[in-house]
């Protein structure tokens, strides 16, 4: 499987498992200059911005491992355009790590709410 389509699969995994646990899906790969943001959701009267890391080999670390402070900013940068862009200032907002882990032909899937401030 290639970079773009595991990197899709992941997202695709991560949507399925929000809409299970009732989150609506507002946005997927919101691109500015600044950076993306895979999954925008919201649930309740909370906006989660979401970033989705999958992995096919446990080698390379955590998922979670993966975002480092660096893209911590990019995503917190590109979140601050999303909430102007949507005039949402009087909404709740976190950011999230989805991790999805594909070993064996299975799909492991870790889902972290509050992963940064």
């Amino acid at each position: 499987m290639e970079n773009n389509n595991i990197g899709s699969f992941g997202e695709d995994v991560t949507e399925r498992q929000l809409l299970k646990k009732g989150y609506e899906i507002l946005k997927r790969n919101f691109r500015k200059k600044c950076g993306e943001i895979d999954i925008i959701a919201k649930k309740d009267d909370t906006i989660a911005f979401v970033e989705v890391k999958t992995r096919i080999n446990p080698v390379m670390g955590l998922p979670r491992e993966a975002v480092d402070i660096r893209k911590q900013k990019h995503i917190k940068d590109t979140a601050m355009l999303y909430i102007s862009e949507n005039q949402f200032y009087d909404t709740n907002f976190r950011f999230d790590v989805a991790e999805v882990m594909i070993l064996d032909k299975n799909v492991y899937f870790n889902y972290i709410e509050n992963a940064f401030f």
